[in-house]
């Protein structure tokens, strides 16, 4: 019936059993089962913004008038005597 190193009896009759009462162990049947197993890995991605702020200022010039005076003095002194003694002439 079976080989010998299937550790089974040849004869179903061996060690007191009788086949009514004793079940045929039969040889094991492998079934191979493949499964899949998923897994979410997170990942760090540093992301790092450098910002630059530029100031632009732009110059108008707007002309600011100004005004002086001046205020001369001239004084015509004919002296003594009505300025008949030192005018020059």
């Amino acid at each position: 019936m079976f080989k010998k190193d299937y550790m089974y009896p040849m004869n179903p009759m061996q060690n007191g059993c009788c086949q009514q009462n004793c079940p045929i162990v039969e040889p094991a049947i492998n079934k191979c089962v493949e499964r899949e197993f998923c897994h979410e890995v997170n990942h760090i991605c540093p992301i790092h913004t450098h910002v630059i702020n530029k100031h632009i200022y732009n110059h108008t010039y707007t002309p600011q008038y100004s005004c002086s005076e001046e205020d001369q003095i001239i004084n015509n002194d004919p002296g003594c005597c009505g300025g008949f003694a030192n005018n020059g002439f």
